[in-house]
């Protein structure tokens, strides 16, 4: 078990000794100051017996007329210096309290801070445990024995420390403005340097990675790129009119609108690979640029690829298609004006074959779709005249005429049979009636009766049943109206087949050249002055863009 050390508090009767005389310091301003060792009180001088003790606080009266000492002045700078040092209040306490253990008595907590400072003490070092138990022993009633050899002081801090001088300060006096001014005109010329070596670094920088790739380009336009003509042409593509499309088949036929498809179809093939080698199958498309007197950087190699042949073709033609007008713009460019306009006008040629390659396949599936249609509408009618003339050979020929005589006949015998039955009353009707004529007539309506019942039991045989005659009269009905059907769509194959074949005949688009493509005089490209601005452009972008990142990500660095 451990117990924590505790320290014994004594109240101490405050004496008033004699305040030290401080020795002065010097008051250069870059000089250190030395410690000054302590210095021992003086005895007081020997009072007479009738002369009054003083009092314990009384001050000492100031005598009038006496200039103040040099020692007095040092110790007011001491203070003020200390004053602008700007100690906290609770470092001034604790300055007083180690001044009041040490035996001295200062006038103010600065004052305090001067005195120690003075002896070699620092007030505002901490005690230790040691220090603080031997010093409680101390003033338990000890008496301190005079030691017979003087002790080596402890250091504290904060001291001076005396440097060596080993140059003597010069005798020319500067004001502070004058070394302010100077050192303000070193600094400007410190930055007028940096930034004349920042500006010669910047400007190295645009030579090599700007100026210099921009002079070799231009070089390059003005004396070494061979000129190339272009030859600048256009076309349209139109569709045939239709007189069967009807209104709204013909709502577009007369806009851009209804061969747009086609004209990006056209654009895409003039700028494929297979119109490339078909150019150069025709017209020599490689042979004209592997010339030996075209630059190296235009020119092919002596045996190209495809793939490098192509892309020199895409260099070298250029198809925009206008959609608002429906014009399709072509420019070729060739080391010579007659090459240029040839290859042109066989460029076009190739157009206007794949114009026609694109409704070819339409119009021959047309027509092969209205035959197939026709067969099958002539089948369909053959089918339909057979059933109907089957039906009539399995029953009777008319069966809706049968079933009218038979109503036909029902209606007559109902009106004779009324006839008699008016007849038979207008006898009744007499008081003496021939009985001869009355039975007479009675026997008539018993006949017609009969032959009456016999009719509707004809008839109802007729209508009702599978074999009836109203069944075989609604199958030949039908077997009609199919026939009658298949007439009309055998008409209507027919008038398809017909169209067909005609549209097949004739041309459904038709590519017609507004701007005939004629050779140049002068050459066009390159546009040395434009391109070579560009270049300019081009590099000055990208030494800003790889300066700007790279500025960036040394920053992000640094930070």
């Amino acid at each position: 078990m451990t117990t924590k050390p505790k320290a014994k508090k004594f109240r101490i009767r405050r004496s008033t000794p004699a305040d030290p005389m401080p020795q002065p310091e010097p008051v250069a301003d870059a000089a250190p100051v030395r410690p000054v060792p302590p210095v021992p009180p003086r005895p007081a001088p020997a009072r007479a017996a009738a002369d009054p003790a003083p009092h314990a606080g009384a001050a000492s009266p100031g005598m009038t007329g006496q200039v103040s000492s040099a020692r007095e002045m040092a110790a007011a700078t001491d203070i003020d210096a200390i004053r602008k040092e700007g100690l906290t209040g609770r470092q001034l306490r604790m300055a007083r309290r180690v001044a009041q253990k040490h035996g001295l008595a200062p006038t103010s907590d600065f004052d305090a801070v001067r005195l120690l400072r003075a002896r070699g003490i620092d007030p505002f070092q901490r005690t230790n445990m040691l220090e603080l138990v031997s010093q409680n022993g101390a003033a338990t009633g000890q008496t301190a024995q005079p030691e017979a050899e003087p002790r080596e002081q402890k250091v504290q801090l904060p001291q001076t420390v005396a440097l060596e001088k080993k140059n003597l300060p010069s005798t020319q006096t500067v004001s502070p403005a004058d070394r302010r001014a100077a050192e303000i005109q070193k600094i400007q010329k410190e930055l007028a340097r940096r930034r004349r070596r920042k500006m010669a670094l910047l400007m190295t920088r645009l030579a090599a990675f700007v100026l210099l790739p921009t002079i070799v380009a231009g070089y390059y336009f003005y004396a070494v790129a061979t000129p190339m003509y272009a030859t600048k042409s256009e076309f349209l593509i139109l569709k045939a009119e239709n007189g069967g499309a009807g209104a709204m088949g013909s709502l577009f036929s007369g806009t851009q609108f209804a061969t747009n498809q086609d004209a990006i179809a056209v654009q895409s093939y003039l700028t494929s690979k297979d119109a490339m080698l078909r150019l150069d199958a025709d017209e020599g498309f490689k042979a004209h640029f592997t010339q030996d007197w075209i630059d190296p950087i235009q020119r092919l190699d002596a045996d190209p690829s495809n793939e490098d042949a192509y892309s020199l073709y895409k260099r070298n033609i250029e198809i925009g298609y206008d959609p608002t007008e429906g014009v399709i713009k072509m420019e070729v460019m060739a080391a010579d004006p007659e090459t240029a306009a040839q290859f042109s006008r066989a460029l076009i040629g190739y157009a206007e074959e794949r114009v026609d390659n694109l409704s070819f396949r339409k119009r021959s599936n047309a027509v092969t779709d209205a035959e197939q249609g026709l067969i099958e509408a002539e089948q369909g009618r053959r089918d339909a005249q057979e059933r109907l003339v089957r039906l009539q050979q399995d029953g009777i020929v008319d069966p809706e005429a049968v079933i009218t005589t038979l109503r036909g006949q029902i209606n007559q015998r109902e009106i004779e049979l009324q006839e008699k039955q008016l007849q038979l009353q207008a006898l009744l009707d007499n008081r003496r009636p021939n009985q001869a004529k009355v039975e007479g007539v009675q026997g008539d309506i018993r006949r017609i009766e009969a032959l009456l019942a016999q009719l509707n039991a004809d008839m109802s045989s007729a209508t009702t049943g599978d074999g009836s005659l109203a069944e075989q009269a609604i199958q030949i009905q039908l077997a009609q109206a199919d026939l009658a059907t298949r007439d009309l769509m055998l008409q209507s194959a027919l008038e398809r087949l017909e169209q067909a074949r005609r549209d097949a005949d004739s041309q459904a688009r038709y590519l017609t050249t507004s701007v005939e493509p004629v050779p140049s005089e002068d050459p066009s490209y390159p546009r040395k002055f434009e391109n070579t601005i560009l270049a300019f452009l081009i590099f000055a972008g990208a030494y800003l863009m790889v300066s700007l990142t790279a500025s960036i990500l040394r920053e992000q660095v640094s930070t």
